[in-house]
Formats: C-alpha cells, sequence, structure tokens
C-alpha cells in the first residue's frame, strides 16, 4: 500500500464521518462513530505514524519553521499531519454540532459552520464560538432587560 493509498482511505473515513455529522440524525450512534470511532482510528493511524517515522527525519522537529518544513519533507510524517488534521478537525466539529443543537441552532444554519470546519478547521471554530458568544450576549441582554424592568 502506498502513502497515497492510506492517504485516500484516511479521506474516506474522515469525509464519512463529517456526511453522517452534517446529514444524518444525531442519534447516539452517530455521534459515538463521529466524537470517538473516527477519530480515534485516525489517532492509531496518526500514533503509528509517528512512531515509526517522526524521530527519522534529520534536522526534522518543532523549534524553528525549518525544523517543521524538513518534518513535513518526509511523506510519512506529512500523512500524519494530515490525519491530525482529519481527526482534530472531525471531533471539533462533532463538539460544535452537539453544543449548536443544545443551543437550538438549525442545521441550516449549522451546516455552513460545520463546512466551515471541515474545510478550515480553526476559522470554522471561530465562526462557532462567535456565534455561542452573540447568542449568550442577547440572551444576557434580554435577562438583564428583564431583571431591570421588574419590581421588587
Amino acid at each position: 500500500m502506498t502513502w497515497e493509498d492510506e492517504f485516500g482511505i484516511a479521506n474516506t473515513l474522515a469525509l464519512a464521518g463529517w456526511l453522517a455529522l452534517v446529514l444524518l440524525p444525531r442519534w447516539r450512534g452517530v455521534l459515538l462513530v463521529t466524537r470517538y470511532l473516527i477519530p480515534g482510528i485516525l489517532a492509531v493511524g496518526y500514533a503509528v505514524l509517528v512512531f515509526l517515522y517522526f524521530f527519522k527525519v534529520e534536522g526534522g522537529g518543532f523549534g524553528t519553521l525549518a525544523e517543521v518544513k524538513a518534518l513535513l519533507s518526509s511523506d510519512p510524517v506529512l500523512l500524519g499531519g494530515w490525519i491530525h488534521y482529519l481527526a482534530f478537525d472531525l471531533f471539533i466539529g462533532t463538539w460544535i454540532a452537539e453544543r449548536s443543537d443544545r443551543l437550538g441552532l438549525s442545521r441550516v444554519v449549522q451546516a455552513p459552520v460545520l463546512l466551515t470546519t471541515f474545510m478550515f478547521g480553526p476559522i470554522g471554530l471561530l465562526l462557532h464560538l462567535m456565534l455561542e458568544a452573540t447568542l449568550a450576549a442577547r440572551s444576557a441582554g434580554t435577562s438583564h432587560t428583564t431583571q431591570a424592568g421588574a419590581t421588587p
């Protein structure tokens, strides 16, 4: 099996998780798959790649941009880095979906945030956090107005 084959398998697995998260009802089983099963499988693949190849890259490390560049010049380490993103983004996407459900946000509102998280991880998280903060501020303003207008 080539690194390209493994890349394709990881992408397909992650995409299946994202499709389930966005399109399927959020039953407990679906959430267990998107929160634990798929990120767990990806994490195992990541761990194997790190333990087998990370320490073999000459000049690689995290101390400088040049060291990171050296790490990512290795196909198995680069694949590990990609799998790292896939696992964490899906985990965070599931977290966002669950919090959005609790906030009562419709799937129409959630879908663009989840798509952004799928494509651009931290930007999707930022969108969700801004949306949640906006809702919290509105809620606090509403309860403050209600409390201020109440008679003792």
